[in-house]
């Protein structure tokens, strides 16, 4: 009896210490959770920051999740890595409309970029921001995925948008996410470095 009811007590404290774990691993900001790890092309990320972008100071638009294979606060590493990168946005408010949003896009590409690379891609920069013609509301998503060999890959809501496979282009994506000329918040929370 003695054994049985010390088995129990072994397994209960097994048991407490895993949903421990489980739960542990989700990080939340703005009332949305982000898994710490996910699993993409076979390979498993791990969440590298989390950020939340604002508008006029008190409008909440979306919360973001950054995920890498290679966990860095590098921006450059972050930047220009060959890994599997992913990047979940889940927007908070019905204000962020898909013209609001081409733009902004538009105009964080070109300032986080060189000119003479912002020239150079302008296609794909129109091409990618073409993509972004859903006026959002709280719960939407977006997401973008880059697979080395694969390209970068844009959903909206689920539904698949493109791909585009030119390296330099990726980059200035991520440039735009957490280069130096980035927006300051999403940066640093991107790279975990708040």
């Amino acid at each position: 009896m003695k054994k049985k009811s010390r088995f129990f007590g072994i397994l209960t404290v097994v048991l407490i210490c895993t949903a421990g774990i489980v739960f542990a691993g989700d990080t939340e900001i703005a009332g949305v959770k982000f898994s710490q790890e996910k699993t993409i092309a076979g390979k498993t990320l791990n969440l590298n920051g989390v950020a939340l972008r604002k508008a006029l100071v008190v409008v909440k638009v979306f919360a973001g999740g950054f995920y890498l294979e290679k966990p860095t606060q590098d921006a450059r590493e972050a930047i220009e890595s060959e890994q599997v990168k992913h990047l979940s946005l889940h927007y908070l408010t019905s204000k962020a409309t898909a013209k609001k949003i081409q733009e902004g896009f538009i105009e964080a590409m070109e300032k986080a970029n060189p000119p003479e690379l912002v020239e150079k891609h302008r296609q794909e920069i129109d091409r990618f921001a073409s993509w972004l013609d859903t006026d959002m509301q709280p719960g939407s998503t977006t997401e973008s995925t880059y697979i080395p060999g694969e390209g970068l890959t844009f959903w909206v809501n689920g539904e698949k948008k493109g791909t585009i496979q030119d390296n330099e282009f990726i980059q200035m994506y991520y440039r735009y996410c957490v280069g130096e000329k980035a927006d300051k918040r999403l940066r640093k929370g991107y790279l975990g470095l708040k």
